[in-house]
């Protein structure tokens, strides 16, 4: 249901997507630019060397270009990736499944009011999914009708004091779903402004209208089994070439320019986008009130701790059983 309320209210078709990508294209997602991604050479090619992907953040946006989606509509696909240096534990898995979306827009769509109203459009597709299961099974709905913008530049100025963990507990035990914008980047003093990103999909530094920067952010809601917040999704209006130029040199990845995507990027063959990644077993641990990701998803977990969930009763899937 939720990925069909996705389609209709942000305009989306269904596409296939790869399993694995070149390396020397450019085309994985780097993410904090230090994870390790899962490599391997085909058998009859040992010198060619193939990644699972991260995300899909970047082949969306050369997808875009290659099925020549017009302005106004965009794509969704099922997301399979492995991240081997990911944290394992309740709400994390080494295996990452996500409905991954993309969106051709206007140049002059490059604003936090666009970014808004498709958070709005994305979150309109979480309610209604909470509110059907309601109705169907009993569960009892905990989403507000409404979603509320957070600036984590304002945030920091307002609890300095605490972490970014921390700041997202406060604004989502307040508001039970919130929008923290402005994800990626550094304070003045060097450290982290809330989280890294990298310089290379999401637009962590624009001037937005109210103040802050960043044409980012995360869609996160307080988790009432967990007691925190709980992220569904990652998202922003992607990089323009000169925004790309600007975030590589901050990050000290200029290198990254001879890439074959960020050619492409750069002169202009891959159109202007917005785009995203909702984390499906995530959703279903947080609209089944699970304890455990593990309950919604095969995975690997620390065999300790899978022995001690089960003698509390707290089952993994296909884990603990042999």
């Amino acid at each position: 249901m939720f990925e069909d309320k996705l389609k209709e209210n942000v305009n989306l078709v269904r596409v296939s997507a790869p399993m694995f990508l070149d390396k020397t294209s450019g085309f994985n997602d780097n993410l904090n630019g230090t994870e390790r991604p899962a490599t391997f050479a085909p058998r009859d090619f040992p010198d060619v060397k193939l990644e699972v992907p991260f995300s899909l953040a970047k082949w969306k946006r050369w997808a875009l270009h290659y099925y020549e989606v017009p302005v106004g509509q965009g794509i969704v696909t099922d997301f399979r990736g492995l991240r081997c240096d990911d944290d394992i534990d309740f709400t994390h898995s080494l295996y990452v499944d996500q409905f991954d979306w993309e969106k051709h827009i206007n140049v002059e769509d490059r604003n936090d009011e666009y970014l808004k109203d498709t958070v709005k459009q994305i979150y309109a597709a979480l309610y209604d999914t909470e509110q059907a299961l309601a109705k169907k099974f009993g569960v009892e709905p905990v989403l507000p009708k409404d979603i509320v913008f957070i600036s984590s530049d304002d945030a920091n100025k307002e609890y300095p004091d605490s972490t970014a963990k921390e700041r997202e507990n406060i604004y989502c035990a307040k508001h039970k779903a919130v929008f923290y914008m402005g994800i990626g980047g550094k304070k003045a003093d060097g450290s982290l402004r809330h989280d890294g990103r990298a310089p290379d999909y999401d637009d962590w530094m624009t001037n937005r209208s109210c103040g802050g920067t960043g044409l980012n952010g995360d869609i996160l809601v307080w988790n009432p089994l967990l007691k925190q917040s709980f992220e569904l999704s990652s998202m922003g209006i992607r990089v323009n070439p000169d925004v790309l130029i600007k975030q590589l040199e901050l990050c000290d990845a200029n290198e990254r320019k001879d890439l074959i995507w960020h050619k492409m990027l750069l002169d202009g063959t891959l159109p202007q986008t917005i785009g995203g990644g909702i984390g499906q077993s995530r959703l279903c641990q947080f609209m089944l009130r699970s304890a455990h990701i593990g309950e919604v998803q095969h995975g690997w977990y620390n065999p300790e701790e899978v022995q001690i969930l089960k003698e509390k009763n707290c089952k993994l899937l296909g884990l603990g059983e042999f």
